[in-house]
């Protein structure tokens, strides 16, 4: 049996570190498109970051919906505005 290599990430895209201008925690990130973004947590950055710490306090179990941090998907944003995160044109 042959493994076949993963190359979903060789769109010219990527992962690049990013900090959150809100609480610091260092992600990588990339964007295949102004619409789509891929975001990969470390356990460092989970624990660090804020919305994620208050969503879990909400239930108290721990078993709380986390959709995503809006500080930074702010700080993505900007990145790529700035040209720090690429985009690929289309």
């Amino acid at each position: 049996m042959t493994i076949r290599a993963d190359d979903r990430l060789t769109d010219g895209a990527p992962m690049r570190p990013l900090c959150c201008l809100r609480c610091g925690a260092a992600v990588e990130v990339r964007k295949a498109s102004w619409q789509q973004t891929s975001v990969q947590w470390s356990a460092q950055s989970l624990g660090v970051c804020l919305e994620r710490r208050d969503a879990l306090s909400v239930n108290g179990d721990g078993r709380a919906v986390f959709q995503g941090c809006t500080a930074l998907r702010e700080s993505i944003v900007r990145a790529a505005l700035e040209g720090a995160v690429p985009v690929p044109e289309d």
